[in-house]
C-alpha cells in the first residue's frame, strides 16, 4: 500500500489531501498530522467556553474570503459551488467603516457562516485521510529510496513513501534528520528558504451572552489611528448570523508591527493591553462573558519564495515536497494554487512508477 503524509492540517494540506484521494487509486494511506488540536490552521473558529446557552463562536484567523478580478475565471465556478452548499455567502459591504481597500479591483467577498474552518474542514473530509492532532513533527529522514520517516516530539515514527510539509518555513528550517542534508545540498534552495518571512499578529475573541446588544452599525471596522488594533468586526454579524438565535462575538487583529513588537511576549499578557486599547477605541463595547487570545506568529506572508512556483520538491526519490502560502499567496485561493502545484507534483511521481 502507497502512503503519503500531509504534514498541517490547514487550507494547503487538506486541500492538497483531498485532490491526492481524486486521483491516486483508492487504497492509498493518506495520512495528516498536525500539531494542534484540530483542523484549520490560520483558518481558525474558536467556540465559547462560557456561554452556554445557544452557540457562540468567532473567526480568529481569517476574517473574509476574496475573490480577485485576477482568479474570477479559473475560481468562480468553485465559489459558486461553495455558495450552494452553505459554506461561503456574499459579504455585505454596507457596514464596513473606516480605511480599506475592500471596493478595489473588481474583487468579490465572502463570509463562512459557520465559521472559517469549515471551508477546511470541507475539503478534510473529501479527503478521507487518516488525520492524527497533536503530532508536531521534529525530523525527517530518508531511510531509503522508497521510504521516508518522519518523527514527532513524543518520538514516535512512522514510514511513508512520498511527504508533504505545509508548515511555515521557519518550522520547516528547524526540522532535523536528512532534510538537513538535502537542504545543504542546494545551497541556493537553502537560502531562498531563509529569505522567506512572515508578519505577525494577536487576535482576540470577546463572547457574549444571548441577548446582548452591542451598539454599532457596523460588522467590520478598520482602524488607523491606534498604535495597537487594526481591524474589529462583530463576527457574528459580519458572518450573516444576526437574528438566528446567535450568541454575539467580537474579534480584534491587531496592527502587523505590534505583533512583531510583541511577537516573543506571551499571549495572556499581551492580551491585556490589546483590551486596554479596545477600550479607548471603543468604550460603549459591554463587557464580555469570555476573552480568547490567539498569537499568529506566521500570520501572512510578507516575502514569499521567488517566482512563486507552488511547492518546491526539494528531493526526488523518495519524494519531499515543500507547499503552502509561502510559495504562493496567503489567501484562499493561492493556498489552493500550493494545494494544486503539491498534488500534481505526488501524482507525477506516482505515474512515474517511482511510487
Amino acid at each position: 500500500m502507497v502512503k503519503v503524509l500531509v504534514v498541517g492540517s490547514g487550507m494547503t494540506g487538506c486541500a492538497a489531501a483531498a485532490l491526492l484521494r481524486q486521483r491516486l487509486p483508492p487504497d492509498t494511506d493518506i495520512t495528516i498530522w498536525d500539531k494542534a488540536r484540530g483542523a484549520g490552521g490560520r483558518m481558525s473558529t474558536s467556540r465559547s467556553s462560557a456561554v452556554k446557552i445557544g452557540p457562540c463562536t468567532a473567526d480568529l484567523g481569517a476574517q473574509y474570503i476574496t475573490l480577485t478580478a485576477q482568479y474570477q475565471p479559473k475560481r468562480q465556478q468553485l465559489y459558486s459551488d461553495l455558495v450552494a452548499e452553505g459554506i461561503l455567502a456574499p459579504m455585505v459591504a454596507g457596514s464596513i467603516e473606516g480605511p480599506n481597500r475592500f471596493d478595489q479591483d473588481g474583487a468579490k467577498h465572502f463570509v463562512t457562516p459557520k465559521g472559517s474552518s469549515s471551508l477546511v474542514k470541507r475539503y478534510l473530509e473529501k479527503s478521507k485521510a487518516n488525520v492524527e492532532y497533536d503530532r508536531e513533527i521534529v525530523s525527517v529522514e530518508v531511510k531509503d529510496p522508497d521510504s521516508i520517516t518522519v518523527v514527532d516530539t513524543r518520538g514516535a515514527g512512522a514510514d511513508f513513501n512520498a511527504v508533504v510539509l505545509t508548515m511555515p518555513v521557519p518550522q520547516i528550517l528547524q526540522l532535523k534528520g536528512s532534510i538537513n542534508k538535502a537542504l545543504d545540498s542546494q545551497r541556493s534552495v537553502w537560502e531562498k528558504l531563509q529569505a522567506v518571512n512572515y508578519s505577525s499578529r494577536f487576535a482576540l475573541g470577546l463572547f457574549y451572552e444571548p441577548g446582548t446588544e452591542l451598539p454599532y452599525p457596523w460588522s467590520v471596522k478598520y482602524l488607523d489611528n491606534n498604535p495597537c488594533i487594526r481591524f474589529v468586526a462583530i463576527d457574528s454579524k459580519k458572518r450573516g448570523l444576526d437574528g438566528k438565535n446567535v450568541s454575539p462575538s467580537v474579534v480584534v487583529h491587531t496592527h502587523v508591527q505590534f505583533g512583531l513588537q510583541h511577537v516573543d511576549e506571551n499571549k495572556e499578557e499581551v492580551k491585556d493591553v490589546i483590551l486596554s486599547h479596545l477600550k479607548e477605541c471603543l468604550p460603549d463595547l459591554p463587557p464580555p462573558a469570555e476573552v480568547k487570545s490567539q498569537k499568529w506568529r506566521y500570520s501572512q506572508v510578507h516575502r514569499g519564495y521567488p517566482g512563486s512556483p507552488g511547492c518546491l520538491t526539494l528531493q526526488q526519490q523518495p519524494l519531499l515536497v515543500l507547499a503552502g502560502d509561502a510559495f504562493t499567496l496567503s489567501t484562499f485561493d493561492g493556498c489552493l494554487d500550493s494545494a494544486e502545484a503539491a498534488a500534481n507534483t505526488v501524482t507525477d511521481y506516482f505515474k512515474s512508477g517511482k511510487l
